[in-house]
């Protein structure tokens, strides 16, 4: 079946983009996408890539500056022709599975998450706008919340990266979907038993990730040394959080990133996230997470085991949370063990299955139509 691959945009490597990457390596096709930059993916799978992008890539700031045109999104998903391809695998954690497909094409979406700022975090990404635009951005996420369900028709069956994705599915959209965690390259991952005495965070600085709660806790914690890797809106908030014990170092390289985890004696994260690679990749460098306890961290951390959690999003639960760590020990290789669970062959081998599945499933239904 000719392919076609979608994805809301591309304009730096996370998670997401690593699970597409993993995806193009199975079923190789053109990514349609809303924005690219070709600048972040230098030396990455992508970057020999056929990438088509749609009408926003030509706004102005638009690599940069791409949430701007929020409401824009999904008309101009809807842009994207994809009527010579058989088979749609999206991969979507805002508008790319609202493509347009007709009743010939199977549609298959891996689901990252539904929408965040439409559904869960309305109101926190409200709090920062005043007056007219506030107004216009209520307007904008009642748009999208009203043609984030209307589009659901246009997928055949869902996937989920985590059975708290799944829920959220089930919840927003009323859809039963298949879970298949994400890959994890554990394998590339530098493992060390040896650990120093600091502490380790890695996130884009975005406000649902909440690296302001980790650094103020740390500054409050002056014994303690943090090291902060990450970039992003929250830059400035995060920075002005920090006392001499945190150490921000803003975006490193993936090399930096592994040694680092490597040698750091914990790993700290305090998002609600939907399944949460970075935890992965640090229990895989052998590193206990101190992770807050809801989402997908409950899914891939042990607790006592490969690390703890904390009950609330806040600066006492961490810092109780930090103290409590300190008094226990971890087994570095046992840590790693557990990581190996989430590796990228598991992956391909569980998301290949699905999509042959439901593509027998599709040809056979088609088949039967036909006589």
């Amino acid at each position: 079946m000719r392919t076609a691959l979608v994805y809301d945009w591309l304009v730096t490597m996370g998670g997401g983009e690593k699970t597409l990457a993993a995806i193009a390596e199975v079923y190789p096709a053109p990514i349609h996408t809303l924005v690219h930059n070709p600048e972040k993916f230098v030396g990455t799978p992508f970057q020999d890539q056929e990438v088509h992008t749609s009408f926003i890539q030509k706004f102005p700031f638009a690599k940069r500056c791409y949430r701007n045109y929020l409401p824009f999104f999904p008309l101009a998903m809807e842009q994207f022709d994809l009527s010579d391809y058989d088979l749609v695998l999206s991969t979507s954690h805002a508008v790319a599975k609202g493509v347009l497909t007709d009743s010939h094409q199977l549609h298959l979406c891996y689901c990252l998450t539904p929408m965040r700022y439409a559904w869960d975090l309305t109101h926190r990404y409200l709090d920062g706008l005043k007056g007219i635009q506030k107004g216009v951005a209520k307007a904008a996420l009642h748009y999208l919340r009203n043609w984030d369900i209307g589009s659901l028709r246009r997928v055949d069956h869902f996937a989920s990266i985590s059975h708290y994705i799944a829920q959220r599915i089930k919840k927003v959209y009323g859809r039963d979907s298949h879970v298949i965690y994400p890959p994890v390259d554990v394998e590339q991952i530098l493992f060390s038993d040896k650990k120093e005495d600091y502490y380790l965070a890695v996130s884009r600085m975005v406000p649902y990730k909440r690296m302001d709660l980790i650094v103020e806790a740390f500054s409050r914690l002056p014994d303690k040394k943090l090291i902060v890797v990450g970039d992003g809106p929250e830059m400035k908030k995060v920075k002005a959080a920090a006392k001499s014990n945190v150490s921000i170092l803003g975006w490193q390289s993936d090399e930096k990133i592994r040694e680092l985890m490597s040698k750091a004696k914990g790993f700290l994260f305090a998002a609600e996230e939907d399944f949460g690679i970075v935890v992965v990749e640090a229990q895989a460098a052998g590193t206990p997470v101190i992770a807050f306890g809801r989402g997908g961290a409950l899914e891939t951390v042990t607790a006592g085991q490969t690390g703890l959690f904390y009950d609330k999003q806040d600066v006492p639960s961490l810092i109780a949370a930090v103290q409590e760590f300190e008094k226990k020990e971890f087994n570095p290789s046992q840590i790693r063990a557990h990581a190996k669970k989430f590796n990228r062959q598991r992956f391909v081998n569980e998301f290949t299955q699905f999509v042959e599945q439901k593509k027998e499933q599709f040809n056979e239904m088609c088949h039967s139509c036909r006589r």
